[in-house]
């Protein structure tokens, strides 16, 4: 955990849960190096935008994050970012994908975003960590 963050009229942190799911339900990252190009490409996105990852997991279909945006960026607005910036940065570096979506659009509509609490924080960071045993994949948290 960290600590509480100071600001000119505020003090506080934030921690969001985000998940989201790729077009389709498509199961784009299934194969090491697709897993890898999208780990990479949302690492890079949310340190572009000053987005603190504090845990990620990748799934074949979705993603499952917990991280702290910074206090001018909603939570809609760091799925955007995120979002947006990861599928550019995966299109680029695995442009065969695009083959399967045609239209360029490599996460569905919409996701998950809801805040987490230090009370809840190593219930989620738990929950996170464990989607490879959820679901049933021999897959570790990266």
């Amino acid at each position: 955990m960290t600590n509480l963050n100071q600001y000119s009229h505020k003090i506080g942190v934030n921690f969001w849960y985000i998940e989201f799911a790729t077009k389709y339900r498509y199961q784009m990252f299934g194969k090491f190096k697709q897993h890898n190009i999208a780990e990479a490409s949302l690492r890079k996105v949310c340190s572009r935008h000053h987005i603190k990852i504090h845990t990620l997991f990748v799934m074949p279909e979705h993603v499952h994050m917990l991280v702290t945006l910074p206090h001018n960026i909603t939570e809609s607005k760091g799925m955007q970012f995120i979002k947006g910036g990861s599928a550019y940065h995966f299109f680029k570096n695995h442009p065969k994908s695009r083959l399967r979506l045609p239209q360029g659009h490599l996460w569905s509509a919409g996701g998950c975003a809801t805040t987490v609490g230090y009370n809840e924080y190593a219930t989620v960071e738990a929950y996170i960590k464990n989607q490879a045993q959820h679901h049933a994949l021999d897959t570790p948290c990266l």
